[in-house]
């Protein structure tokens, strides 16, 4: 597997790669009206455009054999969701298409943005999960991140729990 930075003018295969593998990982737990109630918002060209354009804002796609695999969003400074901390890194987004599921390449773009956050000298990276995401949150608590709060999550009218969950470097 490789990680290539994803640039600008990767945009429309971004947003489509962002849409499918969100809707691949939750549609069958979501109604199909909260779902597309969110994907109205949240998966348009501008929107990725003007993620792509923040130099804080950092998008990687896990390639394999040549195919794009799933990505990576990591946020710093001011780009953060939440915290905002200068000493952090949060981890944003980790998906992986269905057909590549069981190759440990969500753990190593988790790997990837640690050594990331090591390398810049920063405190601890954070990132957020669905409560009812286990899988995801086996392999964080894997990784040393620790749950220590919650926010909401409004996924068209339903109002998810995220659990909050960093990792001292």
């Amino acid at each position: 597997m490789q990680i290539i930075p994803v640039t600008y003018n990767d945009a429309v295969v971004l947003l489509e790669l962002s849409r499918k593998t969100f809707f691949d990982a939750f549609s069958h737990l979501n109604s199909a009206a909260d779902m597309e109630t969110y994907a109205v918002n949240a998966f348009t060209l501008q929107k990725f455009q003007n993620e792509l354009n923040n130099p804080d804002s950092l998008f990687y796609f896990a390639m394999v054999d040549g195919n794009i695999a799933g990505y990576l969003k990591i946020n710093l400074n001011t780009a953060q969701t939440e915290l905002q901390d200068p000493n952090a890194l949060e981890v944003e987004r980790i998906y992986v298409l269905k057909e590549y599921q069981g190759q440990r390449i969500g753990n190593k773009l988790l790997d990837f943005a640690i050594d990331i956050a090591i390398n810049k000298r920063l405190t601890y990276i954070w990132l957020g999960v669905w409560e009812h995401n286990a899988g995801a949150i086996r392999l964080y608590e894997s990784k040393g991140f620790k749950a220590f709060s919650s926010h909401p999550f409004v996924l068209g009218n339903d109002e998810q729990t995220d659990l909050l969950m960093r990792k001292e470097l």
